[in-house]
């Protein structure tokens, strides 16, 4: 059996799927790997750096598609690679089913199983293949290092001859994963940090990194038995506008991280609540590319409000690719480790598998 892998739009992303250590754990399953020629030259490794370790490399993405069994990629194909694919070949990546339809349609319809690693199930088992939390740590710790680079003030607080120069305040709005490792590296950078967020569970978690934690008092319960946050109620958004109005013109830096599974980022700043900042402060917004949970705030793009600077992040990962794709790969491989059966010699998709069924797409 050949697991293969393809460059990707290294324009659009810049991760790959296939580490060569990843490559040599996955041969050393008993599988045969093969690559496209340059896979990754564009992150500084060589093709000798996969062939020394018994990788094949293939003149054409045509050659790689055509003779493996199974194809890693990070992002779902586009329909030109679609259309070489072979029936009943194995597809893994971030396929994002909702919002590539179109392009999972054709795939199913060409017999080709695709399996999404965003719908991987929150189970212990399932832990090493969670590429949502490995690239989300991330995320977080690059939104803090973006943040502190567009900042015009020191961050930590200095004691000088010429006097003191106080630590600025960072908030971070969604305590999961991205928001955690936010809440971190902010807090080793010497900075004052609270974080906020819909589930009670978090504040812990906040704590425990050395940060306020922020609530609103409720009764409802805000979230999913998968440990997501839920869809705030109006009642719930009305008093989360009136704890932010006092949090906003306290904090020099705001970083969004609140997301929802399966739908838009909620907005939590308004217009009206951006405008309370103070100028010089930052919204730095990781949530753009699914609609911002900040006002002002578009995908790739700082917007300057009333002195405030309105970072909307796109493509984050293509600027820690090295450690993204390493992350990723490592995630990749105890996917395939989980699907591969060395007794049989072969793929082994058992739907009783709550990892195989849940990631399976079956339709769109």
């Amino acid at each position: 059996m050949i697991v293969g892998s393809i460059k990707e739009n290294i324009t659009l992303e810049k991760r790959v799927s296939l580490t060569p250590e990843s490559a040599k754990n996955i041969i050393g399953l008993g599988l045969k790997v093969c690559i496209e020629k340059g896979y990754a030259l564009h992150l500084g490794i060589n093709d000798s750096e996969y062939q020394n370790i018994g990788v094949e490399i293939k003149a054409s993405l045509k050659e790689v598609l055509n003779s493996s069994d199974l194809i890693t990629k990070v992002n779902c194909p586009s329909e030109d690679e679609i259309q070489i694919l072979k029936d009943n070949t194995i597809l893994i990546g971030m396929l994002n089913p909702s919002k590539n339809k179109n392009l999972i349609d054709k795939i199913i319809n060409k017999k080709i199983k695709p399996f999404s690693l965003e719908l991987l199930p929150r189970i212990t088992r399932a832990q090493s293949m969670d590429v949502l939390s490995s690239q989300s740590n991330l995320a977080g710790y690059r939104a803090v290092v973006d943040c502190v680079a567009e900042f015009e003030k020191a961050v930590p607080m200095m004691m000088t001859a010429a006097g003191t120069v106080p630590a600025a305040k960072v908030l971070v709005i969604g305590a999961g994963v991205a928001g955690l490792q936010a809440v971190a590296t902010a807090k080793r950078l010497g900075a004052i940090v609270s974080a906020t967020d819909v589930r009670a569970a978090s504040k812990e978690q906040v704590e425990s990194l050395g940060g306020k934690f922020l609530t609103v008092e409720q009764s409802e319960d805000m979230e999913t038995a998968g440990g997501y946050a839920k869809e705030a109620s109006d009642e719930y958004k009305k008093k989360q506008a009136e704890m932010m109005n006092e949090a906003l013109k306290k904090n020099d830096i705001v970083i969004c991280t609140a997301l929802i599974p399966g739908k838009p980022a909620p907005r939590i700043l308004t217009e009206d609540l951006v405008k309370l900042m103070k100028p010089g402060s930052i919204v730095y917004d990781l949530a753009a590319e699914q609609g911002g949970n900040s006002a002002f705030s578009e995908a790739g793009k700082i917007n300057l409000v009333g002195g405030i600077k309105i970072i909307g992040v796109k493509n984050l990962m293509n600027s820690l690719p090295l450690t993204a794709s390493s992350l990723y790969a490592k995630n990749l491989f105890s996917f395939v480790r989980n699907l591969y059966s060395k007794e049989k010699k072969d793929f082994n998709i058992n739907l009783e598998d709550e990892i195989i069924e849940k990631s399976l797409i079956k339709k769109v």
